[in-house]
């Protein structure tokens, strides 16, 4: 019998999903949570075959990176309506086996986790096609640190002193990261960074000193979709997360 476990904000999909399992008889639904924190602490006394994500907002990158660290050798499903090419590449990256579309049918819901648990992968074609009709940024450590700082709405000259480089050197790599990204300013520079921090490490409203020998967080390697889509105009002050810094016309 196969064991799985279920996080699901959605108490009705988890009980229908439960009864299309246990139907089956080659697999029973062993535990089924509405809370991350919970699910992680359940997680660190025993691992299921196979761990089933409802892919809602509280499930990021950085929580998928926490879950995969805490059961390694578990199989991970991410169970979605949609999801970005983005998240889709990092979540393979990590070693996501599968991605399932909740609108499959019952018997291909079954078929994608008994795939998964005799090894195999489960992502559709049209996912796939999406990696390869997209552009790879691959961003080097120091670019990845002077993003995250960026993001936590350091200033340059706050930038340069955490990096140990002159405001120069920031306005160099500032300029070269703009084309390199596919955005036109720092806010949208700032956003990139918000959206694709890895896990673990400091939150925006923390600022990364050398004085407290505070880890500098990376960013992966990510994808964008191709062309890259830019608004006329960037978003309102009020979508941006976290707490913000003004930045004076013209700066980098």
């Amino acid at each position: 019998m196969t064991r799985v476990y279920l996080y699901s904000d959605q108490p009705i999909l988890a009980k229908g999903l439960e009864a299309v399992l246990t139907a089956t008889g080659r697999f029973q639904l062993e535990s089924s949570y509405s809370g991350i924190p919970e699910l992680v602490e359940r997680l660190q006394t025993g691992a299921p075959d196979i761990l089933l994500l409802d892919l809602t907002p509280e499930v990021t990158f950085g929580v998928l990176s926490d879950i995969k660290r805490v059961v390694q050798e578990c199989k991970l499903v991410l169970w979605v309506n949609a999801i970005s090419t983005e998240l889709a590449f990092q979540a393979m990256g990590l070693g996501v086996r599968g991605i399932l579309r909740k609108t499959l049918p019952a018997d291909l819901q079954v078929k994608c986790l008994q795939k998964v648990n005799e090894g195999e992968l489960w992502f559709e074609k049209a996912l796939t096609d999406s990696f390869l009709a997209a552009k790879r940024v691959v961003l080097s450590q120091r670019e990845g640190q002077l993003i995250t700082l960026l993001s936590h709405g350091l200033k340059n000259k706050e930038i340069a002193s955490t990096l140990q480089i002159s405001e120069g050197t920031v306005k160099v790599y500032l300029s070269r990261l703009f084309q390199k990204v596919g955005v036109k300013d720092r806010f949208e520079l700032a956003l990139f960074g918000l959206k694709n921090l890895t896990a673990g490490h400091a939150q925006p409203s923390e600022k990364p000193s050398r004085e407290n020998n505070a880890p500098i967080p990376n960013l992966r390697s990510l994808v964008l979709e191709r062309p890259v889509d830019r608004p006329a105009a960037p978003p309102p002050v009020a979508a941006f997360p976290g707490p913000r810094r003004s930045y004076r016309p013209g700066e980098y």
